[in-house]
C-alpha cells in the first residue's frame, strides 16, 4: 500500500515508520526535518522535504497515496497538531484519498473518564494543559472531515518492544489501566487498521 506519514521524526512516528516498511508497504514520510531521518534508508522509503503547515506542499505529497498516517507531535508552541491535520485533511479531500489514521490521546471526547487524578488535573488539567486543547482541536477537525478516519487514543508511551497485551475500545468507565503503552504496540495496532475497517470513522482507546 503506498502510505505517507506525518511526524515521521517524532519516537512514534519512527517505530511507525520502522514498522510501515517491514509490512512492506511503499512509505513517503513528510517532515521539514529531512536530516533527522538521515540513518533511514529502505527501497520502498521517500523522503519528502516540506512543513505540515504549508497546505500546497502538503497536497502535493498526500496526491497519490492510498492512506495517510499521522503522528504529529506537540512541536512549534504546541498548536501543530490541529493546524497540521487541518491542512491534511483539506490535502486529502481535494486529492481524493480516504483513508486516515490519527493518533489523539487517551483523555479525549469519553475516554477521560479512564484518566486518574494525576492525568486529569496535574497532567493534563495544567501541566500539558496545551497539549490537551491541541488534541481536543485536532480530534474536532477530523471527525467533522468527510475522511474513512480512526483516531487511537493512546495512553502514556514506554520504550518496551510490542507485546500485544494491552485492551482495545475499552469504555470510559474503565479504571482498571496502567495508563501506559510501548510505542511499538501503538505502531502494531495503528498499522493494522489499515485492512481494518471495524474502527471506520470511530475513535478507539487502546492501553496497558
Amino acid at each position: 500500500m503506498k502510505l505517507i506519514l506525518f511526524g515521521a521524526t517524532g519516537s512514534l512516528g519512527r517505530t511507525v515508520l520502522t514498522g510501515a516498511l517491514a509490512a512492506g508497504h511503499d512509505l513517503r514520510a513528510f517532515t521539514r526535518s529531512p536530516d533527522k531521518l538521515a540513518g533511514f534508508s529502505h527501497d520502498h522509503l521517500e523522503i519528502y522535504p516540506g512543513d505540515v503547515l504549508d497546505v500546497a506542499a502538503v497536497r502535493s505529497a498526500v496526491r497519490g497515496r492510498d492512506a495517510v498516517l499521522c503522528t504529529l507531535g506537540d512541536g512549534r508552541a504546541g498548536t501543530v497538531r490541529a493546524a497540521g491535520t487541518q491542512n491534511i485533511l483539506e490535502a486529502m479531500q481535494s486529492t481524493g484519498v480516504e483513508r486516515l489514521l490519527c493518533q489523539s490521546t487517551l483523555g479525549m471526547g469519553d475516554s477521560y473518564g479512564n484518566l486518574n487524578f494525576l492525568w486529569k488535573h496535574i497532567l493534563f488539567g495544567w501541566y500539558l494543559k496545551r497539549v490537551f486543547t491541541d488534541h481536543t482541536k485536532q480530534e474536532d477537525c477530523v471527525m467533522q472531515s468527510h475522511t474513512a478516519y480512526t483516531l487511537i487514543r493512546s495512553s502514556a508511551f514506554t520504550d518496551g518492544p510490542a507485546g500485544g497485551a494491552y485492551k482495545v475500545d475499552f469504555p470510559g468507565s474503565y479504571r482498571d489501566l496502567t495508563l501506559k503503552i510501548s510505542r511499538a504496540d501503538v505502531a502494531t495496532f495503528m498499522l493494522a487498521q489499515l485492512d481494518n475497517v471495524a474502527y471506520v470513522r470511530r475513535a478507539v482507546s487502546i492501553s496497558c
